[in-house]
């Protein structure tokens, strides 16, 4: 025991579950559907075929897959014998108190914290309705709800919608 143990000062960082941002999967476990990392970026799977197997020994995995957050597509041919990694996808609801100048939006979570990191999506055409749906509901002064999708420490706006809390 130490005597002195006023002076004792010790800090402890508080981290998530243990979540791991993403997980190794087999290529021979991917579907249409699945989400993979490729080239650090979250996709989903959108078309994979294999090929038999030919005379260098391995069957070959052609996937096709769209990022989740951009839409860019990726293409990779790799062993079915081969693992890729699949990315723990968070989806969070947050209701938008407002938009500023600069397009960063201000959203408050369930246990009342704030956050004011995350601009307006604008990078495909879906993230374009979305913004028009916040605006157009923020500017009618209606209390507006949005989804906010996270992955691999890129998080942005997915979905927006009118509450229907009172």
């Amino acid at each position: 025991m130490v005597e002195n143990d006023e002076n004792f000062d010790a800090e402890f960082e508080k981290t998530d579950s243990g979540a791991a941002l993403a997980v190794p999967i087999s290529i021979s476990d991917v579907k249409k559907g699945t989400h993979i990392v490729m080239d650090g970026r979250p996709c989903k799977v959108m078309e994979i075929t294999t090929s038999k197997t030919g005379k260098h020994g391995h069957a070959k995995a052609n996937i096709m897959a769209i990022d989740i957050f951009n839409g860019k597509k990726y293409n990779d041919v790799c062993p079915v014998s081969h693992s890729k990694e699949c990315p723990t996808i968070k989806r969070t609801e947050y209701t938008i108190m407002n938009v500023d100048d600069d397009e960063y939006v201000s959203l408050i979570d369930k246990a009342g914290n704030m956050r004011q990191d995350l601009k307006l999506p604008n990078e495909t055409d879906d993230d374009k309705e979305t913004t028009k749906r916040i605006r157009t509901g923020i500017e009618a002064g209606k209390t507006m709800m949005c989804t906010v999708l996270g992955a691999l420490n890129f998080e942005k706006i997915e979905e927006a919608k009118e509450s229907t809390e009172n």
